[in-house]
């Protein structure tokens, strides 16, 4: 029961949805029916749904069949009305086809402009979108003609800038099109082209730099020079109404005008071109003669593009490779100045550019990189100049590498270097320039004492007498009133050393200036110089002549008198340094001139060298000596080679009026005694083995006649008889033998009262020995009488006796 109510309940329910669709179906559009149409067929029972919808429609048409049947007549009616209706419709078909035909005829012309005008109209729209979008693209590709024209022109640091633009303003609103997008993937290609073009001008100018860094350095000495001669000028010149003019920076040598980081200008000329200028125009500055924007242009491109410190870096590392290659000096510099000038411009060249660049950028070179290559500078600088410095050997190119070095010092003093190094340095070198002047001055020296006549100078007129004494400090009031002709006492060679002497300190005085020494200084440098010249350089060249060969007595004279003079001007060589200096010699740690000592040694040295010579003559006159020892005859005159000798020794005495009196006489005393000592060893000579009593009568007359030259007087200043003692031993021993007093001689011997006080026994004995080899060798060749012979026995027999004492005598002597 209950499984037949639930079929007839579900039954129930299809039967209501199918009407309800159905109901839908009739009610509903017959485009919007597939829905219904899916939910019967999505359902189980559209069998049954068919039968309904045929039930439907089959009441349909019957509802259809009764409506038509009760409207036919009307239908009919509606039929023939049409008909009628169709006939009219056909005319007015016609009328409207004929109307058309006649509008499309008359509007075919209008059609026609109407199409035109369409097509105008859509052209102006394009063209108007078009230039709307031009007017977007034009400053994108202006601004890259632009770029284009600054790259081609070498416009970098502007071409940055443009790029900038280009690439954060105009290309953002154009980024669509195709251009721009070439565009985009170039300006990484653009900015590295603009770097390393940029870093290329870098390179050339750095390059430039370097080659004309020697330009630059010549300009920049030049205004220093220019600078230091109108302070001289000012320091000179009253200072009343004048003002002096002010000193530039040492940057503003460059005339540049820059920002911080700001490129300076367009133009990528490193150096310029400037023609040498007169000496009497100004000086260009360095500014006419260097462009920095390459340096300033590089450094801010590679500061936009975030690359500074990479640029830091290299420029840092080319100029120190700039720098080693400025301070390595050519092999022959010391050759001229000029080597050493152009050495300094061009370290003058290089840190001046360093200093300007300094002052006209931030952070490209800092102070700590500046002193670190400048002590590198100074040090390699010094170096160089030490070494070539010392094989010049000509004081004149000495002088002028100082005023160059002082020049090169006060340049970059000015740029704020330190140069004290440099001044010590110039200490060092100034004891070379002594060395380079001693030497120089002792040639001059030894040219002057070998032109000298050795003559005094002679004076023919008041003029001449007053140029000698204006060239050397001489008062003689006995000599003034002399009337002319006259003669100086000393030869040309004292007022021309005495003049050598004062341009000689004139040339230590030279090197001193701007040294920035004190007077005292000065003074204690030129004194110890001129020491240096008197007592090595001058008594050097003085005692050369004095030991010359060929030096005669009468030049040896002239120098002695020369020598003292010279010796009497020191007092007014210090007076001369004295003025010079301003330093009084009373002054504490105020340093001797050491003239009168040097003079006294060559004087000295001459006078030994007259002693020296007198003997070397005397030895000379006596090796014309002809004694025949065994001659008997008795002569009555003196022998022709003494004769002459003592005409000599007058003759040479003569011209010692003129020295001082010691130095006459004791010339005079060692010429006799060297005389006496000589004559003594021709008779005691040991080739002479024999001897007779007549040549011993002749060896006396020739002592007398030296002891007559003696009691002469030949040079004043000796007590009576003093120069005679220089032959008292030969007169002894002569008496001795020629009076035969040998009785007295030895019954006194060794008595201070004896009469031949001075006849030594060994002497006595050996004159002794000869003349019995003479008496012994004759009476075995003479056979004359029996008591002639018993004579020479007995005088034989008195030889050997005395011989014998005078043995006994030397015997008790030695023990």
């Amino acid at each position: 029961m209950e499984r037949g109510k639930m079929a007839e309940a579900e039954s129930l329910e299809t039967a209501a949805e199918h009407e309800r669709i159905l109901r839908e179906i009739e009610s509903t559009d017959t485009a919007c029916i597939g829905p219904t149409l899916r939910s019967v067929y999505d359902g189980e029972e559209h069998g049954r749904f068919m039968e309904k919808l045929e039930t439907r429609i089959r009441n349909h048409d019957r509802e259809i069949e009764k409506m038509c049947n009760f409207h036919y007549q009307g239908f009919v009616d509606s039929i023939t009305e049409l008909l009628k209706v169709r006939g009219e419709a056909q005319k007015l078909k016609n009328q409207v086809t004929d109307t058309n035909r006649k509008l499309q005829h008359e509007g075919k012309e209008l059609v026609i402009a109407m199409e035109e005008l369409k097509q105008c109209r859509l052209q102006q729209r394009n063209i108007s979108a078009t230039v709307d979008k031009l007017m977007l693209c034009l400053p994108v590709l202006e601004m890259y003609s632009k770029l284009r024209d600054q790259m081609k022109t070498k416009r970098h640091y502007p071409a940055l800038k443009t790029l900038e633009h280009l690439e954060h303003t105009y290309l953002p609103q154009v980024s669509h099109y195709r251009f721009c997008k070439v565009m985009v993937d170039n300006i990484p290609k653009l900015r590295e082209e603009i770097k390393d073009v940029s870093m290329s001008d870098l390179k050339d100018f750095l390059e430039s730099i370097r080659k004309h860094s020697d330009k630059i350095g010549e300009t920049a000495m030049k205004q220093a020079q220019q600078q230091r001669n109108l302070d001289n000028i000012i320091l000179q010149q009253p200072r009343i109404g004048s003002k002096r003019k002010p000193k530039k920076d040492a940057y503003t040598i460059f005339d540049t005008e820059i920002g911080s980081t700001s490129p300076k200008s367009e133009q990528d000329s490193g150096i310029l071109d400037v023609e040498d200028e007169e000496d009497d125009e100004e000086v260009p500055g360095a500014q006419d003669l260097v462009d920095f924007s390459p340096v300033y242009r590089c450094l801010h491109i590679y500061s936009v593009l975030g690359a500074r410190e990479t640029f830091e870096n290299y420029y840092r590392k080319q100029r120190r490779k700039q720098a080693r290659l400025v301070l390595q000096p050519p092999s022959n510099m010391h050759e001229t100045l000029d080597g050493y000038r152009k050495y300094f411009n061009q370290i003058v060249g290089f840190f001046v550019v360093e200093d300007h660049i300094l002052h006209t950028t931030q952070g490209l070179v800092n102070r700590a990189y500046i002193d670190e290559l400048w002590e590198m500078a100074l040090s390699k600088t010094i170096a160089a100049l030490r070494t070539h410095s010392s094989y010049c050997s000509d004081p004149n190119l000495v002088l002028d590498l100082k005023n160059l070095i002082v020049l090169f010092a006060d340049t970059l003093q000015v740029y704020g270097f330190p140069v004290n190094q440099l001044f010590d340095m110039l200490l060092e070198i100034r004891d070379q320039y002594s060395e380079t002047l001693l030497k120089k001055w002792s040639g001059i020296f030894r040219n002057i004492l070998d032109s000298d006549n050795y003559s005094p100078i002679p004076v023919t007129s008041e003029e001449i007498y007053k140029k000698v004494v204006g060239q050397f400090p001489f008062q003689d009031t006995e000599l003034e009133k002399q009337p002319f002709p006259k003669k100086f006492p000393f030869s040309e060679f004292v007022p021309k050393v005495y003049n050598q002497i004062k341009e000689f300190i004139y040339a230590c005085l030279k090197f001193s200036e701007d040294l920035h020494l004190s007077s005292t200084e000065v003074d204690d440098m030129i004194r110890k110089s001129t020491n240096l010249l008197l007592t090595r350089t001058l008594s050097s060249s003085l005692q050369n002549v004095i030991k010359r060969k060929n030096i005669g007595l009468t030049e040896l004279v002239q120098i002695i008198i020369n020598t003292t003079h010279l010796e009497k001007s020191c007092k007014y060589l210090e007076e001369f340094i004295t003025n010079i200096t301003n330093v009084l010699p009373e002054t504490v740690h105020t340093t001797k001139l050491y003239g009168t000592t040097t003079f006294k040694d060559a004087r000295h040295a001459a006078e030994e060298e007259i002693y020296t010579n007198l003997n070397q003559k005397i030895d000379q006159f006596l090796q014309l000596a002809d004694y025949d020892w065994m001659t008997g005859d008795l002569g009555n005159k003196a022998s022709d080679y003494l004769v002459d000798l003592i005409a000599f020794l007058r003759s040479t005495f003569a011209v010692f009026t003129h020295l001082p009196g010691k130095v006459a006489q004791t010339a005079c005393m060692s010429a006799c005694k060297h005389l006496a000592t000589s004559l003594m060893q021709l008779l005691l000579e040991a080739e002479v083995r024999q001897l007779t009593l007549g040549a011993l009568q002749q060896f006396n007359l020739d002592v007398r006649e030296c002891e007559q030259f003696a009691r002469s007087g030949p040079v004043p200043g000796f007590q009576e008889d003093t120069l005679q003692l220089a032959f008292i031993d030969l007169r002894q021993l002569l008496d001795l033998f020629l009076q035969w007093d040998w009785s007295t001689y030895l019954a006194d011997y060794g008595q201070p009262t004896c009469k031949y006080l001075r006849v030594n026994p060994v002497t006595a004995l050996t004159l002794l020995e000869k003349i019995s080899r003479e008496m012994k060798d004759t009476s075995r060749k003479n056979n004359m009488f029996a008591q002639f012979r018993k004579n020479e026995r007995d005088k034989q027999k008195l030889i050997d006796t005395v011989a014998k004492q005078l043995r006994g005598l030397i015997s008790s002597h030695h023990s």
